[in-house]
């Protein structure tokens, strides 16, 4: 009869849970969301409120339909992010409507229809500005200049209220197309990227978030800053962010020597729309992302690659939320193919042999 010695299970204790997560997530999005809402003003934070006080209702619902308790899943914060993630992705004086529809959508759809937390197969912020965008394209695609908060001319308290409840038009000569929308427009009108950019794209402007776009797109500099400290406190892995920019520049600079006129450069790929946002704070998302350390690096270059397929040659500006959700739809597959070895058996599934024990070296007395 022949023994071996019980090898003990790969226990690991990681400091924190979900709501410690979640909780750095909210906290690397508030310098940006914070700067968003200077940009954009009062129907901004009204916006903002709005998305967020739905997304924790209608999480409320969903749970008491459930009959799940309410008060921990809650307090775990996943609510309040997805909210937060789909305000940041809207037009930032989008109508009160939209920021409801897109709440429920995203709770509702996104995440309970699915079992809740960590049973969803698609990041429901990004399912729901979707499904936002294909219903209410006018809605989802009036963008406006920045008009600061407290700046002249900016809408004050009174004015966000009406603009943001449907009381008072948005004048036209606040809005404008984001520089992706202009690039297509301009294309669709045989116009070259150097009669179209200028006056239009200053990358100092783009970065700082000076532009007509969302909340989430409003400065580059401040969501890289936020996601470097994710990484940093490894909230999320460097390799989704590093394949999907990386990807995503590369192609556009290889695109930008075969034709400067026709294809834009890395550094307008990168700055412009929801690249960094969705880099950092969506794409990482761990439930709805592989598990494998190979698995995210073909994830994150097949968000970079669908993001830059869609943006050059499809029919919508911006395709970042297009990109996510079809490579949420590829994760499982990913996982499938690529899952790590199971502890004690080789990646053929068949169980490790225990190794012998070293012998011992031979003692050789010394003679005198």
């Amino acid at each position: 009869m022949t023994t071996t010695t019980p090898v003990s299970g790969p226990h690991t204790h990681a400091p924190g849970g979900v709501t410690t997560q979640m909780g750095w997530v909210i906290l690397a999005l508030l310098p940006a969301t914070a700067f968003g809402v200077y940009l954009f003003g009062w129907p901004a934070l009204n916006l903002l409120l709005i998305t967020v006080l739905a997304a924790i209702a209608f999480e409320v619902i969903s749970l008491r339909i459930a009959k799940r308790p309410v008060t921990p899943f809650l307090m775990d914060g996943s609510a309040l992010l997805t909210g937060l993630l789909l305000a940041l992705t809207l037009p930032p004086w989008a109508p009160w409507w939209i920021a409801v529809l897109g709440a429920g959508f995203a709770i509702v759809v996104g995440k309970h229809v699915f079992g809740g937390l960590g049973q969803n197969l698609f990041n429901p912020a990004m399912l729901a500005r979707v499904a936002l965008l294909v219903s209410f394209p006018l809605e989802m695609t009036t963008w406006i200049t920045p008009q600061p908060m407290f700046a002249e001319g900016s809408p004050g308290f009174v004015e966000g209220l009406a603009i943001t409840f449907g009381l008072a038009a948005i004048p036209d000569v606040m809005t404008g197309a984001t520089v992706l929308g202009e690039t297509q427009t301009g294309f669709s009108r045989d116009l070259g990227l150097s009669e179209t950019l200028p006056g239009v794209y200053d990358p100092m402007q783009q970065a700082l978030g000076f532009i007509p776009a969302s909340m989430g797109e409003g400065s580059a500099l401040l969501l890289l800053a936020g996601g470097l400290v994710l990484m940093a406190r490894r909230i999320i892995s460097w390799e989704i962010p590093v394949a999907m920019l990386g990807t995503l520049a590369g192609l556009a600079t290889i695109f930008m020597l075969i034709d400067p006129e026709r294809f834009a450069g890395p550094g307008l790929h990168l700055i412009s729309g929801g690249a960094m946002l969705a880099a950092f704070f969506i794409a990482t998302d761990p439930v709805t992302s592989p598990s494998t350390m190979r698995g995210r690096l073909i994830f994150g270059a097949g968000c970079g690659l669908l993001i830059y397929v869609i943006r050059t040659w499809g029919g919508y500006p911006e395709g970042i939320a297009f990109a996510i959700i079809l490579m949420n739809g590829l994760a499982p597959l990913i996982d499938h193919y690529l899952r790590p070895r199971t502890y004690g058996r080789t990646r053929g599934g068949k169980p490790l042999e225990p190794k012998a024990p070293a012998q011992a070296a031979p003692v050789t007395e010394k003679r005198p």
